[in-house]
């Protein structure tokens, strides 16, 4: 028997205005506040500020994870949101999506599923 353990949501800004996407310091609190809108519970922030730009974050939530690419040269971002909770993905997707001015986004969800798992 098979039994689902979370979704993964994967997702792609296109068309973000470089300026937004540069540093950790602009990066950081933009996550933050999703992981917030979405109702998760944050326990741990790491961050990443390549040279001489671009940035990679994640957040640990107790129901598993948020993370945030960026190419600023691109002006593209990538996020994934893995979680095995309840919690409001569209609101977290929707305040990156504004913060990062993309011009479009697009989600792909994967189910997270344990195959030949027994309850």
């Amino acid at each position: 028997m098979d039994h689902e353990i979370g979704e993964h949501h994967l997702i792609e800004f296109v068309g973000c205005p470089a300026e937004k996407l540069k540093y950790k310091s602009l990066i950081e609190p933009v996550l933050m506040e999703a992981v917030h809108r979405s109702g998760a519970e944050s326990i741990g922030q790491l961050s990443h500020q390549f040279k001489p730009f671009g940035v990679t974050c994640m957040v640990l939530i107790a129901e598993s994870h948020f993370s945030l690419h960026t190419w600023p040269e691109k002006g593209y971002a990538a996020m994934d949101i893995f979680t095995c909770g309840e919690m409001d993905s569209e609101a977290a997707i929707a305040y990156v999506a504004k913060h990062l001015e993309a011009e479009s986004y697009a989600k792909k969800t994967i189910p997270r599923i344990a195959e030949g798992v027994t309850a």
